[in-house]
């Protein structure tokens, strides 16, 4: 229950097109009665609109440049002059941000989520998982319903989801992996898949709730998606932290709760070559993915000419094998080693991401692409943790998964800004993605050494 409503973080790429917005295409991406249209007018600006949308999808070459044109101009010249709406509906739902605006509210929430995780690993190392989650799951529910406030101020949204959401998903995020490690100390692999699996399984179910689901997005925008999660998170999440806690004579440390490694204290940890490996792989893949997550609808939408429901799908696809993979790679990490299993995740990570820039204009391709990149951005998730644990114990978990945690922290500022930047500059995601796949590359070489144990500093 924790895991599920923490993972709607990763559901912010549905935000996305919305927050991009100009005033035609927010008008066609919102019920009529919303924003005042008749809804004649409407009906015929939709139907053409997905004329329009199918010959985009289908184009290529100077083909897909007329069909862009054509799309622009039918915005321009029969959709914008058509709007009477008034300027305070507009000031409340479109909020007209950059590429990069949007993936900094993303980016902002996971560098704080990363750094938070330094103190309450700590912490809930001391007081259980408890106290900590419960916190983490109030704090999230807040941010959300105070953002939807004002969602169309970019610093208000950045500070509340940014920084106040960012505080609780760090406080929470830790606490039932780490719970989950104690109590199950001979099945570590596969019980930290399923500790995470519910992250990004959250974000599926998140994904649907605003969209095809529950259509919060198209019944009142992301004002109205906002106060429907922040209030799921303040029941179903703070529900779930009160069942956390830590298995009886934890805190007596009996031997058969030990981990692998030494059980090295943070400032122990952070003096060796192999955190340091963890770390930088860990920002790398991390990072890669990320960048996919949270522009994959866009992508699909902008690029790809889809409708706003294929692209959604997508990213819903995406969602639910990032929850899959988290359980299956952590049961290979168990069984095959953990830096073999991630060695593997990475390079098939690669490959995908180097051909994802060409399966833009096909729904099932790209549906394909979502699952692949999913798949593998779960198991970091799940493989991380484990070889924290086998490295450096199980007693300190919390505080030593908390520090190499900051990797994936700034993965999370360095992927979706770099798309972002490219795409304001570019109009294209094909050269971040390409990025990505070098990066990808460059993290399975560095995790490699992981496997010959505690490197030296």
């Amino acid at each position: 229950l924790v895991q599920v409503c923490l993972g709607a973080i990763y559901a912010w790429g549905t935000f996305v097109p919305m927050f991009k917005a100009t005033r035609p295409e927010l008008a066609l991406m919102m019920r009529p009665e919303v924003l005042g249209i008749s809804a004649p007018v409407y009906e015929g600006w939709s139907s053409r609109a997905k004329e329009l949308k199918r010959t985009l999808a289908d184009a290529r070459g100077t083909a897909r440049d007329e069909a862009k044109a054509a799309w622009s101009g039918f915005l321009k010249e029969k959709v914008e002059p058509g709007l009477e709406v008034p300027e305070a509906t507009w000031g409340t739902y479109q909020a007209g941000y950059s590429g990069i605006q949007t993936m900094s509210v993303f980016s902002t929430c996971l560098m704080v989520f990363s750094l938070v995780m330094i103190v309450s690993g700590r912490w809930q190392d001391r007081v259980g998982p408890r106290r900590v989650a419960l916190l983490g799951c109030a704090l999230l529910g807040v941010s959300y319903l105070m953002a939807s406030l004002a969602v169309t101020n970019f610093w208000w949204v950045v500070g509340w989801i940014g920084v106040v959401g960012g505080a609780g998903i760090g406080c929470a995020y830790v606490c039932p992996i780490a719970a989950c490690l104690k109590w199950y100390p001979d099945a570590k692999g596969t019980i930290t898949g399923l500790a995470v699996a519910g992250f990004g399984a959250g974000a599926y179910v998140f994904i649907h709730l605003a969209g095809s689901w529950g259509g919060l997005l198209a019944k009142g925008g992301v004002p109205l998606t906002f106060r429907t999660f922040g209030l799921i998170f303040l029941c179903v999440g703070c529900a779930g932290a009160m069942l956390l806690r830590n298995p009886p004579g934890w805190e007596a440390g009996p031997a058969a709760l030990k981990g692998d490694g030494p059980d090295l204290e943070q400032g122990e940890s952070v003096r060796t070559g192999t955190f340091w490996l963890l770390w930088t792989s860990f920002m790398l893949s991390s990072g890669s993915g990320l960048m996919v997550i949270n522009n994959l609808k866009d992508f699909g939408v902008r690029e790809g000419g889809m409708s706003e429901a294929n692209a959604e799908q997508a990213l819903a696809l995406l969602a639910l094998f990032n929850g899959l993979g988290r359980v299956v790679w952590g049961t290979l990490g168990q069984k095959f080693g953990p830096s073999r299993a991630a060695v593997a995740l990475m390079l098939l990570q690669a490959g995908m991401l180097v051909s994802l820039p060409g399966l833009g204009g096909s729904v099932g391709l790209l549906a394909l692409g979502a699952c692949w990149v999913g798949f593998q951005f779960g198991g970091n998730l799940s493989l991380f943790p484990l070889m924290t644990a086998e490295q450096f114990g199980l007693r300190h978990l919390g505080g030593n998964y908390g520090l190499v945690f900051t990797g994936y922290g700034l993965g999370g500022v360095l992927g979706p800004i770099l798309a972002g930047s490219v795409w304001d500059a570019l109009h294209s995601y094909d050269r971040a993605f390409w990025a990505a796949s070098g990066a990808s590359v460059l993290a399975a070489i560095l995790v490699s050494r992981v496997r010959r144990g505690v490197v030296p500093a």
